[in-house]
């Protein structure tokens, strides 16, 4: 699967894998500090954004994805963060072709099993006959109800495209990550021990990188350190976009 990117800046590259729902463009907000030192390239990963579809989806197929990305790009090996999913993509990929990473970030998510807390919000989205509708301001009305947070409902809609008809439809897979989300939340299969320079930055206000979590991450990413921002939720690198450019870069 050739994965859909978008790149900016020059020197070493940094590769940004995005989490549940997202895409490269959700890097945004930091990719163009970063690519002040480095070329940036933002990929959209299977299922979402712009690239293609498919109807499986787990960790090792992903890692898979990126490793196909690096051999058509001729990247010999990269830094590489990811968040959320796109962090669990990132711990595979290390784990699987640990000769590509030269130094790894994981944003927000530890290598454990997560509950599923996002099947109301698949269920919101697949309801949604998208033909009934005119404008994304309908749209987020009608969503209002499942979906209170405003920026919750037009980040989630920032899926939507429009046909050659001018219709609303998802540009993400929608139905093929609600068929995986089960496998999305499994853990990682943690059988190789990492032993490369690896940053886990977590919000102070999220639950996803617990105490217990530490232990674990630090038992299989050997040279692991882990930092907190204290004032950002799950979207770190949107909460708190200088500390954690400063927390990232300085780790580069």
């Amino acid at each position: 699967m050739q994965l859909h990117f978008k790149q900016l800046g020059h020197g070493e590259p940094v590769v940004l894998l995005h989490g549940l729902f997202g895409s490269a463009d959700n890097w945004f907000g930091v990719a163009p500090k970063l690519a002040e030192k480095y070329h940036v390239y933002a990929l959209d990963l299977r299922n979402h954004g712009h690239s293609p579809h498919a109807a499986e989806m787990n960790y090792p197929l992903m890692a898979v994805d990126v490793e196909k990305f690096f051999k058509t790009q001729g990247l010999a090996d990269a830094h590489v963060i990811g968040h959320s999913m796109g962090g669990k993509v990132a711990m595979q990929f290390a784990l699987d072709y640990p000769a590509r990473v030269k130094k790894l970030v994981v944003v927000d998510m530890a290598p454990r099993a997560y509950a599923r807390t996002h099947d109301a919000i698949f269920a919101a989205l697949l309801a949604l006959d998208l033909t009934a509708y005119q404008t994304r301001q309908q749209l987020e009305d009608a969503l209002a109800g499942e979906v209170p947070s405003l920026n919750l409902r037009r980040f989630l809609l920032k899926n939507l495209g429009r046909d050659e008809a001018g219709k609303f439809v998802w540009k993400m897979n929608l139905a093929g990550v609600a068929g995986n989300y089960a496998r999305l939340g499994e853990p990682l299969n943690l059988q190789i021990i990492y032993t490369k320079p690896t940053l886990f930055i977590r919000g102070g206000q999220s639950d996803y990188i617990g105490t217990t979590d530490a232990a674990e991450i630090q038992r299989y990413f050997t040279a692991a350190q882990i930092q907190t921002i204290a004032a950002a939720n799950h979207w770190v690198h949107a909460d708190a976009p200088a500390e954690f450019l400063r927390l990232a870069m300085d780790f580069l």
